[in-house]
């Protein structure tokens, strides 16, 4: 004969029916969840943005725009020294072998003022000629010409 479970003694609860690992932990694992997957998107975003602004930073027509307009004696005197670019470009530089094209608004300051140096350039059998090289003050609107005639930087 089976053996049959005494009922309950008087004030006692009825023991617990087991529950899953979803059921005890879910109000905790959803937003550890979605906050951990937030991280992981923001941190790819971040990497992202920082692999694209290094590479055009390294640019060679970037470092020669930014030579140009540290070498500049009405840059120097509107800004002041030193003249430091900011982190975030604007624009894009589009290589294929040896010709390309370059579009860029870069930041840049001095103790005096802050200002943009507007790039348009193009590359023909690996050499970049600028076809504009300009930087506008931000504080009068001034525009400064530095390219006083097609030159080519290599």
């Amino acid at each position: 004969m089976a053996m049959q479970k005494p009922p309950p003694l008087p004030g006692t609860a009825a023991p617990a029916t087991p529950t899953t690992w979803w059921q005890r932990n879910w109000k905790w694992f959803v937003p550890v969840g979605c906050l951990g997957l937030l991280a992981i998107i923001t941190g790819f975003a971040v990497l992202l943005v920082t692999v694209v602004l290094g590479m055009i930073k390294s640019s060679d027509v970037y470092q020669g725009a930014l030579t140009r307009a540290r070498a500049d004696q009405a840059v120097e005197m509107a800004l002041g020294r030193p003249i430091e670019a900011g982190w975030y470009v604007m624009g894009n530089i589009n290589i294929s072998g040896s010709s390309g094209e370059a579009d860029l608004a870069i930041p840049i300051s001095g103790p005096y003022d802050k200002a943009t140096l507007y790039v348009v350039a193009e590359k023909s059998a690996g050499r970049w000629a600028f076809l504009t090289l300009a930087v506008k003050i931000k504080s009068t609107g001034d525009r400064i010409d530095l390219l006083h005639k097609n030159e080519i930087y290599e």
